[in-house]
This record gives C-alpha cells, sequence and structure tokens, in this order.
C-alpha cells in the first residue's frame, strides 16, 4: 500500500488533443515551404535586385576614352598628339577622409583644401577635383588611399610646334573636342569611340579585377597635312620679322602648290601657343589668311587685264593713254601715284597704273568681268573645308555703277581672303587653270577649273614678271637664280562702321609665284597697317614673298631658271632652341 502511494501520476501530455500537434507541424511546413518560395523567387524568378545591390558594392562599369588620332604634316613630323594622363574625380556620398587626408590631396592637385572640402560636402554624386594631372601627380593621389577618391584615365593634347602651326592646327577643349581649326574642321575623323569595361574595385576604389569589357575603345584616325614643316617655319618667321620691322597690326602669308592646290604653309601673326589656353583671346586665335577679308588693291590688276585679253579687246602691247596720271568718272578722280604718261597694257602691270587698269575695265561690259572675278573664285569660299571662312563680297554687276566697275580694276570695292588671292592667281600659274585648294595631303596633281586660255595666262605671266623686275613696283620680290612673276598691292583701309577710306592706314600685299618658266609655289603676302619704314606693298610685303619663296624652292630642290647674282645667302631654316 505503502509503495502503491507513491506510484508516479500519469502526464498531461497524454491528455493534448491530436489535432494541436498536427496544427503545429503544419505551421512549420508552411513557414518552410514560404521561406523556400522566397528563396526561388529572390533568386530564380526576380535575382536582378539583389545583384544590383551587391555589384554596386564592389562593380563598377568605367568609360575608356579613345586615343584622339595625331595630326602630322606631309613629312610625318607630329604637329599634334594624344598623351594620356589621369584626372581626380569624386563621389561625394562615398568619401570617407581624414581632414589630414583632405590637406594632403588639395595640396597635391594643387586646389584649395577649402574647395575640396566644400567638393566633398556637395552631396553630389560625381564631381571631378582636377583634371589632366601628370601621372607622377596622380599616383600620389592613389597612394593616400581615401575611400571615394577615384582616378580617370584621359588624354592631354600637345603641339610641338607651339605657335608656328597654331592657326592651321586649332585646338580642343579639356573634353578633347576640336574647338578651331583642323581638330574643329575633322573633329568626327580625329575623334574615336570612347569603349567600357566592367572592373571589380575594393573599398577605396581601386580597380582590383577585369570582369569584362563590354566595348573596346575605337581610336580616331590620323591626319596628314600638305603643310610641310620646314616651309611653315620659314613663313611664320618671316612674317612675324616683317611685322615687328614695320611696326605692323598684323599680317598673314600663304603658300599653295600649283599643280596640287596643297597649301604648303599657312601663317599669321601675332600668334598663340595652343599648349598655353592663358595666351589665347580672339584676336590671335583668328586665322585671317581664311576669316578676313580685306580689299586687294593692285594685286587684281590682272585678272582685269586677263579677260580684256580673253575677249580681244586688248593685247600686251596695246597703248594706253594715262597722261596726267587722272582719269575723271563723273565727279570722281582716279589717280595714279605719279603721271606715268602712256603705257602699253603690260607697262600698265608693270608700273602698276590705276588709270590705265580703270580704262581696261571700263571697255568690258560689266557681266563680262564679273564673270571673270566669278570664275576666279572671288565671293565665294574657296572649299579647303576650313571652319569660318569668310567668302569676301563681289557684288552683283547689274548694281555696279562705272566708277565702281573702274575701282574693282585695282582691288576696291570687292573684298577677298589671302587664300582666295592666292588660289586665283593659280591661273597664271598653271596655264590658266583655277587650282582646287587643300590643307590635306594629295598624292597627284589636280584638276582645276578653265578659266582663261594658256596663251592668255602665260602674256599675263610675262607681265608679272615684268612687274619684279627693277622698272616694276616689285622689285624687291626678285630671287637671285630664279624668274619670278607677281604683283604688289596697296589699299586704304575702309573706315570701320562707316563710309569712306582712313586716310593714313593700309593693307600691303604681294602675291607671285616661281619659277615663272615652269611654276610651282604660288605665295601671297598680306600686312596690315605697317606705320614704319613705308606702306606700299613692293617695300614691306614684297621682301617677305622674296625670302620665303627663295627657302621655299631650295628646301622642294626646284633648279635654277636663269643664273645666279652674287649675293649673300643666309640659311633659311636656322632655328634657335626649342623651350618648353
Amino acid at each position: 500500500m505503502i509503495i502503491s502511494a507513491f506510484k508516479p501520476a500519469q502526464s498531461n501530455a497524454s491528455y493534448f488533443p491530436a489535432w494541436r500537434a498536427r496544427l503545429m507541424l503544419g505551421l512549420l511546413l508552411l513557414g518552410l515551404l514560404t521561406l523556400a518560395g522566397r528563396a526561388v523567387y529572390l533568386q530564380g524568378l526576380n535575382k536582378d535586385f539583389l545583384q544590383q545591390q551587391g555589384q554596386s558594392r564592389y562593380s563598377r562599369v568605367i568609360e575608356q576614352n579613345a586615343l584622339r588620332g595625331s595630326i602630322r604634316d606631309r613629312n610625318g613630323e607630329i604637329l599634334a598628339i594624344s598623351a594620356p594622363v589621369k584626372s581626380v574625380w569624386i563621389n561625394p556620398q562615398e568619401v570617407i577622409a581624414t581632414p589630414e587626408q583632405v590637406k594632403a590631396l588639395a595640396n597635391l592637385i594643387g586646389v584649395k583644401e577649402s574647395l575640396v572640402q566644400k567638393r566633398i560636402d556637395s552631396g553630389k554624386k560625381f564631381m571631378y577635383l582636377k583634371r589632366q594631372l601628370p601621372p607622377q601627380i596622380a599616383a600620389s593621389v592613389a597612394q593616400l588611399n581615401i575611400k571615394g577618391v577615384y582616378l580617370k584615365r584621359e588624354f592631354y593634347r600637345y603641339y610641338p610646334t607651339r605657335e608656328l602651326a597654331a592657326h592651321i592646327l586649332g585646338f580642343t577643349d579639356i573634353d578633347g573636342r576640336g574647338q578651331e581649326g583642323v581638330e574643329l574642321a575633322w573633329q568626327d575623323v580625329l575623334t574615336g569611340e570612347h569603349g567600357k569595361r566592367r572592373v571589380i574595385q575594393d573599398r577605396i576604389g581601386r580597380v582590383v579585377e577585369d570582369v569584362e569589357r563590354i566595348r573596346s575603345p575605337k581610336p580616331g584616325q590620323d591626319l596628314t597635312l600638305s603643310i610641310d614643316s620646314k616651309i611653315q617655319y620659314l613663313a611664320y618667321r618671316e612674317l612675324a620679322r616683317a611685322i615687328k620691322t614695320h611696326q605692323a597690326k598684323a599680317g598673314s602669308i600663304v603658300a599653295l602648290d600649283v599643280q596640287t592646290g596643297e597649301v604648303m604653309a599657312m601663317a599669321n601673326y601675332p600668334a598663340f601657343n595652343p599648349n598655353q589656353r592663358a595666351s589665347m583671346n580672339n584676336e590671335t586665335i583668328r586665322n585671317r589668311v581664311l576669316v578676313d577679308a580685306f580689299e586687294p588693291g593692285s594685286t587684281l590688276k590682272p585678272f582685269a587685264v586677263a579677260v580684256a585679253m580673253e575677249t580681244g579687246r586688248v593685247k600686251p602691247d596695246t597703248l594706253m593713254e594715262t597722261a596726267g596720271g587722272t582719269f575723271k568718272i563723273g565727279k570722281a578722280v582716279i589717280r595714279d601715284v605719279r603721271d606715268k604718261g602712256d603705257l602699253t597694257v603690260s607697262q600698265v602691270i608693270q608700273a602698276s597704273s590705276n588709270v590705265g587698269a580703270a580704262k581696261i575695265a571700263l571697255m568690258l561690259p560689266p557681266q563680262t568681268f564679273w564673270e571673270m572675278l566669278s570664275r576666279s573664285g572671288f565671293g565665294t569660299e574657296t572649299g579647303c573645308g576650313f571652319p569660318g571662312e569668310a567668302s569676301g563680297r563681289l557684288r552683283a554687276y547689274h548694281t555696279w555703277r562705272p566708277i565702281e566697275q573702274a575701282t574693282m580694276s585695282y582691288g576696291h570695292g570687292i573684298s577677298v581672303n589671302l587664300m582666295q588671292l592666292a588660289r586665283a592667281y593659280t591661273i597664271f600659274a598653271a596655264g590658266g587653270e583655277l587650282k582646287p585648294v587643300t590643307l590635306l595631303k594629295r598624292d597627284l596633281p589636280a584638276v582645276g577649273q578653265k578659266v582663261i586660255s594658256r596663251d592668255t595666262a602665260l602674256a599675263v605671266s610675262n607681265m608679272l614678271e615684268l612687274a619684279v623686275q627693277p622698272e616694276g613696283t616689285g622689285s624687291q620680290a626678285s630671287i637671285s637664280g630664279y624668274r619670278v612673276a607677281g604683283k604688289t598691292g596697296t589699299a586704304h583701309k575702309r573706315l570701320e562702321n562707316q563710309k569712306g577710306y582712313a586716310k593714313n592706314r593700309y593693307i600691303s600685299s604681294f602675291v607671285g609665284y616661281a619659277p615663272a618658266s615652269d611654276p610651282r609655289v604660288v605665295i601671297a603676302v598680306m600686312i596690315d597697317e605697317p606705320t614704319t619704314g613705308g606702306h606700299y606693298g613692293g617695300v614691306v610685303a614684297a621682301p617677305v614673298f622674296s625670302r620665303v619663296m627663295e627657302g621655299t624652292l631650295r628646301a622642294l630642290n626646284v633648279a635654277h631658271d636663269e643664273p645666279l647674282r652674287n649675293m649673300v645667302i643666309s640659311p633659311p631654316f636656322s632655328r634657335p632652341e626649342s623651350k618648353g
């Protein structure tokens, strides 16, 4: 009985209803199924979100800048090239930096510490701190190990010839887009296609692994220009010397290959250094050869003579009455510098008679004279592709008054750019053909547009040779050992924003070619507002032509076509030491 008193009591569990156990089991199974379903949904059906969140912590898509094409001269010498550099940028939302690190970063990149901190505090996702750093400085920035500070590979455009070819090449902006000159005109050719690659970065933004190349960068195409760097240097040097000597406002020069129409040299002064943006302004960056229009003065007289000969109205020995040196048309009076007596048509060019040229022009119907000027390329762009080229001004012939037709014969009342003028002279140098001009290298002679007959072109060329003889206005354009043909020009400058001409402001010019027996090069020179040492084209511009043409013919190994005269010839291509 005592033993039975201590018999263990039965467990209360035996009294739990069976449905409660089944309910608990069901709830557990349901929870497991829910978790499994959620896992399937996230990892199988809707995995993009999680992958994006995960990859955002370590994966980046980086843009790879394409290498911009280089620009070279006709002999392969580099005129413009892109060098790799690094730019520092930040994601302000990610930056974690101590004050000491911020100070060190600012000192390295040359930016004020307060500005760096301001950009860090901006709250944006992307900001540049410094563009285009040298590789060694970029490496020092990376060694700071600042979270949220990144380096981007870019390219710096460098111009080895500095001022010499600046107006031809132009320049790019900091993002590598062409802004002026060849860089702008051939932007689509020089610019490549940027690439993209996916990388894995560590917590401070350093690339630790390349994952995939999304798109490979495609470099831009290289350009080979028609420019010859030696001739370009010579042209720039002599132009700058003349402008300084005569204390002129500015000046331009261009040299063309007669057969191909290639631009062998094109220079302006003052100039700028495209490697130093601080030296640039609207005055210095203008390529005056193409974007400035001016009244060409007496350099236009051969065109009036050519069309008069072509239409049978005059011959080289036709006598023109210029006695007294004046010619009255209505109330206006045309004057020569002095009384030159009666002149043949050839002597009108040689002595540069305004009266003779005006009388020849008035023999022509206005439409006939206008068509000659138009076919010679005046009033239209040259087609060389340079951005911003001035087309000049050639008014419709039905608006001309007799005095305007007369003055147009000696280059007043019409405006041209220097390239147009040089190109027009290929008519006389290339047997009557107007050659198409180009800034790109050509391997074959260019087919020109026939303007006048070969006989007329040869006759005018003989007259232009006379103009360079001792009795001519362009005697200082002569070159020992070569026959030279050319014409001087001196024109009053028009008053700005009003009618009429300035009394003491001139445009001095000379256009010519050599050797006259078989022309190879046309050179045109324009000096704007010479103030000392004379203002006539034969005194100011002709000597520049002579020195540049002489050096050019020697550089091209062109054979002499007349005996050498006794004279001292200086080396044309001696350069000073290059600095910077």
